[in-house]
């Protein structure tokens, strides 16, 4: 890695400047980098030497990702690196490798293009197929293949694509990345995906200027070479799902509805066909909603039966087929998505409860903000901000009924942001939560807590300011309650330093603190701190995996060029 990554970025460098002087185009970049020492933590239960990435005393891991993408007229392309050495301890699959991961050929025109190597998409919500990466969640699941698309005078867009989605898979004898066999990552011989998407603008067709209406309609289609047991639980090689949308906007008012039919499910039943049969997977989602003169108000509701999109079908407790990267569709938790810590123990997801979930899911959630303006008497000199969420979801019978059903999470959330002054700023909160730890499962306890926040922000010169959260969790359940404090101070524009620290003092009486810095400047940002993290959850847009204990010094490096 020393002397590899170096290399890439003298040429690509190179490259660019040689690019700008002959006016070949332009090239772009960035390089994310990712780094922990991990020590050993009796108190915590972590140790080093029990994760099966690091191995004979090794306590660093590293996650690199290099991006490079040229642009000349019409004509793009790029590719992506990634180096893991080895990968981060909690990541989906253990990885010691370096891999070309993405690499694509783009023509552009006004109205169609054309895509040769990697590429991503997105069906409607992405309940019926999604095709991203997130590196937080350890998740590219890029299309290696070819797309199309047309649009006709904002009418019309239609696309098409083929491909084979990336996945990997650990390695059962080495317990590292081992990739299927193919070309950097994709199982060219074992998945294939091919879908087309259609948009039409009502509103445009017919002229109306006063509203905006579309219909959509997609239909995928998935090819695996599946096994003897799957094909006798009843899945097929070839799977068709298809999905129907419209949307409207008017005067502030919009209307979205979608319905997505994902064809043959795998799952897992207590004696049936080796354990698992195979079932049809639909959804149905509504959103509608106001947005104007100060006010915001979304109502979304959502069920999904047996929607459990896979990359890989399998069979047993392989952990590479099993992990949150092997994912085709999109199914994002519809409740408010927290940054404060204590708001985010016990966080909602559909991932979460994939395994004990018995057939899926139906509830909603209400979403609604008001901006009180300046020189009322309730927005006072300056205004105020008030918002409030309210969410509840719950598990459906194995027949897709409410009936034998149980509740999965309710979440209700109340805060009110305030400038008071040039200088001072605030924003206090509320949260409810009942969540099921079990997922649905009928009989067993459910969890409630009540947390409190005041996040307060001070500046005092044009270049400092400070940040002091406060928070309260009190509960009943098996860690009863949580205390919290964080306090961030920013020298503008290039330094940043906080500490933080949430003690269990109802149950453990454990401290998970943390405490680091920051520089950025320019397009280079370096950031380094050390601390105690428990087990739980990281979310990113509502999509969650699980992440182990553990203690150490961390080393974060973004550039972009």
């Amino acid at each position: 890695m020393k002397k590899i990554l170096p290399a890439i970025l003298c040429l690509v460098f190179a490259v660019s400047a040689s690019a700008e002087k002959k006016d070949w185009g332009y090239v772009t970049g960035s390089l994310e980098s990712n780094s922990n020492v991990y020590v050993e933590d009796a108190v915590n239960d972590f140790y080093p030497s029990m994760q099966p990435q690091l191995k004979d005393g090794n306590i660093f891991a590293s996650n690199n990702y290099l991006k490079v993408d040229w642009y000349k007229d019409r004509l793009s392309a790029g590719m992506q690196m990634e180096g893991y050495f080895p990968s981060l301890v909690g990541y989906p699959v253990a990885q010691n490798n370096m891999t070309l991961s993405n690499i694509y050929v783009t023509w552009k025109d006004k109205s169609y293009s054309v895509t040769a190597g990697t590429f991503y998409d997105q069906f409607g919500s992405g309940l019926l197929f999604r095709s991203w990466e997130d590196r937080m969640l350890g998740l590219n699941n890029a299309l290696l293949g070819a797309r199309a698309t047309y649009s006709w005078q904002d009418k019309v867009a239609v696309k098409a694509f083929w491909g084979v989605p990336r996945l990997g898979k650990i390695d059962d004898n080495t317990a590292m990345m081992g990739y299927h066999d193919g070309f950097f990552g994709f199982g060219l011989a074992d998945v294939q995906v091919a879908g087309a998407d259609l948009s039409v603008s009502l509103s445009s067709l017919l002229g109306m200027d006063v509203m905006s209406l579309s219909v959509e309609g997609s239909v995928l289609n998935k090819h695996e070479a599946l096994n003897d047991l799957l094909l006798a639980a009843g899945c097929r090689d070839n799977n068709i799902g298809w999905s129907g949308r419209v949307n409207m906007d008017y005067d502030g008012f919009f209307l979205k509805g979608e319905y997505v039919d994902a064809g043959k499910q795998i799952v897992s039943v207590p004696a049936a066909m080796n354990g698992r049969k195979a079932e049809n997977g639909n959804a149905q989602l509504v959103e509608f909603g106001y947005n104007g003169r100060g006010l915001g108000l979304t109502v979304t509701g959502r069920r999904m039966h047996r929607m459990n999109q896979k990359i890989y079908n399998y069979v047993g407790t392989d952990p590479g087929y099993g992990s949150a990267a092997n994912m085709l569709s999109y199914r994002p938790a519809m409740s408010t998505q927290y940054t404060y810590m204590l708001m985010t123990l016990n966080p909602y997801s559909p991932e979460i409860g994939d395994k004990v979930i018995k057939s899926g899911e139906i509830g909603g959630q209400i979403d609604a903000f008001y901006n009180f303006r300046r020189g009322t008497k309730i927005g006072g000199k300056r205004g105020m901000k008030v918002h409030a969420s309210f969410s509840s979801w719950y598990s459906l019978d194995e027949n897709g009924g409410t009936a034998g059903g149980g509740l999965l999470f309710r979440d209700f959330s109340f805060d009110v942001e305030k400038q008071w002054t040039k200088k001072f700023k605030s924003t206090l909160m509320y949260c409810m939560q009942d969540y099921n730890k079990h997922h649905e499962m009928t009989g067993l306890y459910i969890g409630q807590s009540h947390v409190v926040v005041a996040d307060m922000l001070y500046k005092w010169t044009p270049k400092l300011s400070s940040r002091l959260e406060l928070q309260y969790l009190a509960s009943k359940d098996d860690q009863k309650d949580w205390m919290a404090g964080l306090l961030e101070v920013n020298l503008a524009p290039h330094w940043s330093v906080f500490a933080s620290d949430m003690w269990n003092h109802g149950s453990t009486k454990l401290h998970y603190y943390n405490a680091g810095v920051s520089f950025s400047m320019a397009h280079l940002r370096v950031a380094a701190g050390y601390g105690r993290y428990r087990a739980g959850y990281i979310c990113s847009g509502g999509v969650c995996r699980a992440i182990p204990a553990y203690t150490g010094a961390n080393i974060s490096l973004t550039a972009s060029f």
